[in-house]
């Protein structure tokens, strides 16, 4: 028997089916720079989920604006942020735009993900099938669900289990929880592993966000709290009425927005953050933020709170202000390595891509019309148009479960 061709197939068929780098476009809304310079979430998140594609070996490209940089290939679509646009804009028009450009390149991809909540279904429903849509805000107004079951062939990724009660019956393929690169931000030792640190928000002046209650939270507990926030145009009135008379400079102090650069100083130097929202959130990324510094959460369980802390781990979660007094006594009994350690395994960004990696191959192999991996290996053998090959073919992927969701690791 000749072994040699034999031995040549084998190792073609290994060949074939190794994962393949993939093409994947992540489109992201145009109201920030991806990174974001100081308050956002979204674009944050796509930051984030790029630089680790990249870093697996796959090709990423980003359509963002032009303050945006990014570790794949960025497409410009706007030429500065809308948020910090003093120019009269109109955000849905350059929205619309962008995703006439997606279209227009979408045969160049594996994958088109999107971040920008639902504006492009009408445009893209023709190749729903090729997408795959992140939401990212809440779910629970009037009409959504109408909607969603119009546009029931858009595969959908929950950002936590709380963001989907609404619309139980929509296209849920994933839940897969935000993440930040391990070294994004760390956890420095000081006097606040000894309760001797101030409280902290951090986040956006807002009503729904409780600052209100963290300053009740920080004067019954006789504590510091520093509020390092965005001021929206929309939310000044809240915060000349309401917040601003209570900010004295001493107890309660306001440092202004900060960015990534000054996170790690100001979580670091907290006894823990305070998260008292009043409203469904759908994840909440200042929690891993904290988590990720080994500062411990106070927050109400409200929305994916209980997915994202884990009560007497991580943080606390609280019902009343009275609740939230109590915790801030006993905060310093939990284990600040401990809650970096549980930021590293639940929370990096290696376990966000990898969930959308499983998402992407899903996609690939139950597309309508292409076989499993058909579409791969046919540009195994012909090769993509700048001459380079992929090297590897993803495999098989399960029957998509519907409630498929991140597994809550306990201690």
């Amino acid at each position: 028997m000749r072994l040699a061709p034999i031995f040549g197939r084998l190792c073609q068929c290994w060949y074939l089916h190794r994962e393949t780098d993939m093409r994947i476009a992540l489109v992201s809304p145009l109201m920030e720079a991806v990174p974001p310079k100081a308050y956002g979430g979204t674009e944050r998140v796509v930051a984030s989920l790029c630089e680790r594609l990249s870093a697996l070996g796959h090709r990423v490209t980003v359509f963002a604006n032009a303050e945006s940089r990014v570790t794949g290939e960025l497409i410009v679509c706007r030429d500065r942020s809308l948020l910090t646009d003093e120019r009269l804009t109109q955000g849905v028009a350059d929205h619309i735009l962008m995703l006439d450009r997606v279209l227009k390149m979408a045969a160049r991809f594996d994958v088109l993900h999107f971040h920008t909540e639902f504006l492009h279904f009408p445009m893209f429903e023709d190749i729903a099938a090729k997408t795959v849509t992140t939401c990212h805000s809440r779910l629970d107004h009037v009409g959504l669900s109408r909607f969603f079951r119009r546009y029931r062939k858009f595969p959908l990724v929950s950002i936590s289990d709380a963001q989907r009660r609404p619309l139980p019956h929509a296209n849920w393929i994933a839940t897969i929880p935000h993440g930040y690169p391990r070294d994004l931000f760390r956890r420095v030792p000081n006097g606040a592993d000894t309760g001797d640190g101030y409280l902290a928000f951090l986040g956006r002046i807002s009503a729904e966000k409780g600052v209100d209650t963290a300053i009740k939270i920080a004067r019954r507990s006789k504590s510091r709290l520093k509020i390092a926030a965005r001021i929206n145009s929309f939310d000044r009135p809240y915060w000349e009425q309401v917040i601003k008379p209570q900010v004295d400079g001493k107890q309660i102090e306001y440092v202004g927005e900060i960015g990534d650069a000054e996170k790690t100083a100001f979580l670091n130097g907290a006894r823990a953050l305070l998260f008292p929202i009043r409203w469904p959130e759908p994840f909440g990324l200042v929690m891993i933020e904290a988590m990720a510094c080994g500062t411990p959460v106070i927050a109400c369980p409200c929305g994916a709170v209980p997915e994202v802390i884990e009560d007497g781990v991580t943080g606390r979660i609280v019902e009343t202000v009275d609740d939230a007094v109590a915790a801030v006594a006993d905060i310093a009994h939990l284990d600040r390595a401990q809650i970096r350690r549980r930021f590293e395994d639940r929370f990096s960004s290696d376990t966000m891509a990898e969930a959308y990696l499983d998402v992407y191959r899903h996609l690939l192999e139950t597309r309508p019309g292409v076989a499993p991996g058909e579409a791969v290996r046919r540009r195994l053998a012909e090769g993509d148009a700048t001459g380079r090959r992929p090297t590897r073919l993803p495999p098989a992927f399960p029957s998509a479960s519907p409630g498929r969701s991140f597994p809550k690791e306990r201690t």
